[in-house]
């Protein structure tokens, strides 16, 4: 596959750490949420090593928020998931499953309850703002829907507690996960969560003062240096070796939460209003008929593009691969595939065409590691 630049125009946004991270050798972008994604800064396979073992800092603004505010906002919030909150706490974030009347997954974002009248909905790639506003005005809540000015950095590895905890003190290292605080620098409060979209441990820190916001990047690669921070990004690698899912790829609105492993998300047994609930009651009665399971291919190349059908010995079509990478842990090529029943049985053989020759493979279990 061929690559070609992007022509940046006005529909295309940069985010406040553009100008630092071409400075730092940013080499490929895609797009997420109509702005600049890093997506390599130079070999991938090398940048999945360090974040392995030092610190990582990410420029991922393009994660952006919804703010939803007012005396309705957590019926309209519980109204677009079927994650129960009706016991969420102030300070805590949540991996919230967002559906249609259909079931069909429109996001998976985290939630974070600022308080109760206040949250924000940190997206994964799609328009979710037009959709919480649709079921506000059809329902007549009293809410206020707006993207706030909201820059996400990430800091992700095993180093980046030791360096968080030179900027922040001890405060910061006792945080637990998916919680979140409020912490000061430069004479501004940042909202610092632990959480990210890695498994090797991080924070991501949501600045809403571009200004001391750009002095902390700064100042976290100056004193970073004896941990051997360097720039990064979400690292596909390292995302599909964890079975960490992307929405747009791995899952879109074709697909329900029971086919993406969603379960423990999913409460459709007691009295929480949300939407397509009775789709979802259906869904489990009658069961599914594909899922998402791992697949290790016997092949140490891959290029993929859209989807890649998965075949028997027979040549009957029992899946599709939607994400894939040389893994270097395994040795061979690793993805994330929508398999259909009763084809999601781990050691299933599996057969693709890839790079004009046919490979073969196996079903396996996610998380890979």
């Amino acid at each position: 596959m061929k690559s070609f630049s992007i022509a940046k125009s006005r529909r295309l946004r940069g985010t406040p750490y553009t100008s630092r991270i071409e400075k730092q050798g940013v080499t490929a972008y895609t797009i997420y949420n109509h702005m600049l994604l890093p997506a390599a800064f130079g070999s991938i396979e090398d940048s999945y090593h360090h974040l392995k073992q030092y610190v990582q800092i990410w420029d991922v603004a393009a994660e952006r928020q919804v703010e939803i505010s007012g005396k309705d906002s957590a019926k309209l919030v519980q109204l677009m998931t079927c994650r129960d909150l009706s016991k969420s706490k102030d300070g805590r974030c949540y991996y919230c499953p967002i559906i249609d009347d259909n079931a069909g997954l429109i996001n998976d974002p985290v939630v974070l309850r600022l308080n109760e009248n206040k949250w924000w909905v940190s997206l994964a790639d799609s328009d979710v703002i037009l959709f919480a506003k649709g079921l506000a005005i059809g329902n007549k809540f009293d809410v206020k829907i707006f993207e706030p000015d909201v820059d996400i950095m990430a800091i992700q590895g095993p180093k980046s507690f030791e360096l968080m905890e030179k900027v922040f003190g001890d405060k910061i290292v006792n945080l637990k996960f998916f919680g979140f605080d409020y912490f000061e620098f430069g004479g501004d409060k940042h909202l610092i969560a632990r959480s990210g979209w890695s498994k090797q441990g991080g924070y991501e820190i949501y600045v809403e003062h571009n200004d001391s916001g750009l002095k902390l990047y700064d100042h976290l690669f100056e004193i970073g240096k004896e941990f051997n921070v360097k720039p990064g990004c979400p690292n596909l690698i390292e995302r599909i070796e964890s079975g960490l899912l992307s929405y747009g790829n791995d899952m879109d609105n074709g697909d329900n939460p029971y086919e993406c492993n969603f379960d423990k998300y999913i409460n459709i047994d007691n009295d929480v209003k949300f939407l397509g609930k009775e789709k979802l009651k259906k869904i489990k009665t009658e069961g599914i008929n594909r899922k998402l399971v791992g697949v290790k291919l016997n092949t140490d190349k891959i290029s993929l593009t859209g989807s890649l059908d998965l075949i028997d010995q027979d040549k009957n079509i029992i899946g599709e691969l939607r994400s894939a990478c040389y893994s270097p842990h395994f040795k061979k090529v690793i993805g994330i595939a929508m398999m259909k029943k009763p084809y999601w049985n781990g050691d299933q053989d599996v057969k693709a065409m890839i790079n004009g020759e046919i490979c073969v493979g196996k079903v396996c279990d996610l998380p890979f590691i």
